[in-house]
């Protein structure tokens, strides 16, 4: 899709918002985006409208036959992908690529010390009122000079590696160009895997039962989409102790069924999608989308633009 062709050109249009502010927040955007006007509206509401701010309902959005440009709050754009308005370029959609690399970042590296240093027993024997103190010991160890295969490169890994530069980690990175061969033998020698992909065909069941089998000993992270993982799999080798730990911030299904393996698995970390969050989240989001208007307004192209046909 050419960046420059769904930009304004009318003095004044329609933004709906379709994201829960505060109403601080919502007078804030409402004066900003002047001479435009901004309507509240539900996710599923029957709009017209130019330019939504916020993650409308697909079928919403089918219907919405002024629509010209999405800004979503999310990464994420699975569920617009078959979109026929997407598909001919009538409508532009904007994502948030790159926009919660260093929470995320953050959120996998304590995950990860947390298993290391048995923060996540320690928490339990403090519920139990259980003091095991020096036999905890041995099972603890440091991230310094760790294998640590990065599956994905995009702004969460690179953020990651950086964070991980003061403990001398060796690192193994695999792009959107990776080699099954080379993963498969980086899978052998890992402490750590942070897989970080987006939703594609090519990463769906990445890790299934064989290369979670490869990792003995070590913790997986997942942190893009839970499309990547086998789940019962990854239950599976938690249960029987192959794996070390796990990290899992995104799941196939949100929120968690009551009955996934998931809520009983030993070493895991359940993060609930959390990771992307921080205080000023929704004031960042705001930035963004003003800054995008202003490109939009301006005919210039818009940043974070969406490709189905790379799928991110």
């Amino acid at each position: 899709m050419d960046q420059h062709v769904q930009t304004g050109r009318r003095v004044t249009m329609e933004i709906g918002l379709c994201i829960p502010l505060l109403d601080a927040q919502v007078s804030r955007l409402r004066a900003a985006v002047v001479p435009h006007t901004l309507t509240v509206v539900g996710a599923e509401e029957s709009i017209e409208c130019e330019i939504v701010f916020g993650n409308l309902a697909p079928k919403t959005v089918e219907t919405c036959k002024s629509l010209r440009w999405i800004q979503l709050e999310s990464v994420g754009f699975g569920e617009y992908s078959s979109l026929p308005c997407l598909k001919n370029g009538s409508v532009a959609m904007t994502n948030l690529a790159g926009f919660f690399a260093v929470p995320v970042a953050e959120s996998i590296l304590a995950g990860v010390l947390a298993l290391y240093r048995g923060m996540d027993q320690l928490i339990v024997l403090k519920e139990q009122r259980l003091w095991v103190g020096d036999l905890l010991r041995p099972q603890i160890t440091t991230l310094q000079g760790a294998n640590v295969v990065l599956f994905g490169y995009g702004s969460i890994n690179r953020r990651i590696e950086l964070l991980l530069q003061p403990f001398g980690c060796r690192i193994a990175r695999f792009s959107s160009q990776w080699h099954a061969g080379e993963l498969d033998a980086a899978l052998l020698e890992a402490d750590v895997v942070i897989s970080t992909v987006p939703h594609t065909p090519a990463t769906v069941g990445i890790f299934d039962a064989r290369r979670l089998r490869l990792m003995k000993g070590a913790i997986f992270c997942s942190f893009g989409r839970g499309s990547a993982v086998d789940e019962d799999a990854l239950a599976s080798v938690l249960d029987e102790g192959v794996l070390r730990g796990a990290v899992v911030d995104v799941t196939s299904e949100e929120p968690l069924p009551d009955g996934h393996r998931f809520w009983r698995c030993p070493n895991l970390l359940l993060t609930q999608h959390t990771a992307g969050g921080s205080a000023d989240e929704l004031d960042r989001k705001i930035d963004f989308f003003l800054a995008n208007l202003q490109r939009f307004d301006g005919g210039r192209p818009l940043e974070s633009l969406v490709d189905l046909r790379r799928g991110y």
